[in-house]
């Protein structure tokens, strides 16, 4: 059964992987959507008209992704973070962030394989997202190491206040921006501290390259804003009026995607936080 599984899972990425390329493709011939009409119709968030926000309760599922509790918090998808079907996170993010559809069945696809799931029948919790070097890995630019914080839902703020503090850029309107040398360094410095401080620190170059990825989502579909992300990683909260800042009509796909993830990933220098990761391991990581 695991060698049918494996071949299986091979087609699978390797059509998922064609896919993306034309999608690509068709994304530089087809005329971008309109601004203001990046959300389809019939969607929550189309006209920049989000559901009501409500932060979770105590019994509520999350997990340390701030865009899928955001989806929760505004009742894209299910409000306690619970029974989620795959297939229906898939549809939702699509039309939430405007990934590639290619982009989006991958995602939920890997978590069910990750959480030995069924994909087409199975539902899962957000806080099952959080299985350790599973897709949550060390060195996060929002969240303690697991080791330090078990329940990874839980924003340590000074990490997001020193992320949103370090922007360099500004876009076309004036707005704060980060920038993809910003995301470098503090990753950098992310990197470095955790190594420090935390004993049971791992990062596998897989999770590194996943890391950068999750930071390059705020450099694209957020457009690196300052003030939306503001919104997004500390509030987990969709700002009324927000639309996905990626136009194509085909949405962000791998291909498209991995050239910020690699300009990211080969931009961390954490050699330049020695001092900061010797002084963190003096006092502490949540001082640093």
């Amino acid at each position: 059964m695991g060698f049918f599984s494996s071949v299986s899972n091979f087609f699978f990425d390797t059509g998922i992987m064609s896919w993306d390329v034309l999608l690509t493709l068709l994304n530089l011939v087809r005329r971008k959507r309109r601004i203001g009409h990046v959300t389809p119709e019939g969607h929550p968030g189309y006209g920049g008209h989000w559901p009501e926000f409500r932060p979770p309760q105590e019994d509520d599922s999350r997990c340390s992704c701030p865009a899928l509790n955001a989806m929760a918090n505004h009742g894209i998808i299910s409000r306690s973070g619970r029974g989620i079907s795959f297939v229906e996170l898939n549809h939702h993010i699509r039309a939430t962030y405007n990934f590639g559809p290619s982009f989006c069945s991958y995602v939920p696809h890997y978590a069910a394989r990750m959480l030995k799931r069924s994909y087409s029948k199975d539902t899962f919790d957000l806080a099952e997202l959080d299985l350790h070097n599973g897709i949550e890995h060390d060195a996060s630019l929002f969240r303690l190491d697991t080791a330090l914080e078990p329940n990874q839902s839980t924003k340590h703020i000074p990490f997001i206040e020193e992320l949103l503090a370090a922007f360099t850029g500004k876009d076309k309107n004036g707005n704060d921006v980060l920038t993809n040398k910003d995301l470098s360094r503090i990753l950098g410095k992310r990197r470095a501290v955790a190594r420090a401080t935390n004993r049971e620190f791992s990062l596998s170059f897989f999770h590194k390259i996943f890391g950068s990825s999750n930071s390059s989502t705020l450099l694209t579909i957020f457009g690196g804003r300052v003030d939306d992300l503001r919104s997004i990683v500390l509030h987990e909260r969709i700002p009324e009026g927000w639309e996905s800042r990626i136009r194509q009509p085909y949405g962000l796909t791998m291909t498209h995607f991995n050239k910020t993830v690699l300009a990211v990933e080969f931009g961390v220098r954490e050699k330049d936080w020695a001092e900061a990761a010797q002084e963190a391991a003096r006092h502490g990581a949540t001082s640093v």
